[in-house]
């Protein structure tokens, strides 16, 4: 079976020869704490390059324009906390080893402070410019549900696991992640229970090979 999925955003590569990778993270880097500390309308290219300690020049030879390095600064976080390599499934892998894993990784993700601010960002500017939350979506949201879905694909044709509809699977595994308690934290009025999660992440796993077990 074959799962026509949506293609990965392109906001993490450019056209060209390579640059260099040092000043590419300090301004991902920069772009994502400004962002973050002053808003979209408030973080211009120049007071980026400023704080990544480069020239404007170097910014826009990295990034065509504002849009893409904030999309860009957005999927370096997913990269960085959910990289594409642990959504592979070797065929001598069992599939729960890597759910569990992802499952870890992705909630330790969502409920990251960095996370956190960027879903407060975009609930403030989505009705506004829903241009701008549809970049997050795409470069965050999106990708991993993309990437989630590959996996499961992956396991489909490897007989591992019985899912005709991977990218439904695939929300419906993400969707368990996201509800009160992630809630809650988003709103500030909830409290860590770092304790429960290892726990939590073991019942979703093991509900969810029962759902699709072979």
């Amino acid at each position: 079976m074959t799962t026509h999925l949506a293609p990965l955003s392109n906001a993490l590569t450019t056209v060209g020869r390579p640059k260099d990778l040092v000043k590419r993270a300090a301004i991902l880097q920069a772009a994502k704490d400004l962002f973050l500390r002053l808003g979209y309308e408030g973080s211009s290219m120049d007071a980026i390059a400023a704080e990544a300690k480069v020239s404007k020049l170097t910014v826009y030879s990295h990034f065509n324009d504002k849009e893409s390095l904030f999309a860009a600064s957005i999927a370096s976080h997913c990269v960085n906390q959910l990289p594409t390599s642990i959504f592979d499934l070797p065929e001598s892998m069992p599939i729960m080893d890597v759910l569990n894993q992802v499952a870890h990784r992705f909630q330790s993700m969502i409920n990251s402070q960095e996370a956190i601010e960027w879903y407060r960002l975009m609930v403030t500017i989505a009705v506004q410019h829903p241009e701008r939350t549809r970049l997050f979506y795409d470069a965050g949201p999106q990708r991993t549900h993309n990437e989630m879905a590959r996996l499961l694909e992956q396991a489909h044709q490897q007989g591992k696991l019985e899912i005709p509809e991977p990218m439904l699977a695939a929300e419906y595994f993400l969707s368990s992640f996201t509800g009160c308690s992630h809630l809650q934290k988003i709103l500030g009025v909830g409290r860590e229970e770092t304790n429960t999660r290892d726990s939590y992440v073991r019942e979703v796993v093991k509900r969810f090979i029962r759902a699709y077990q072979v």
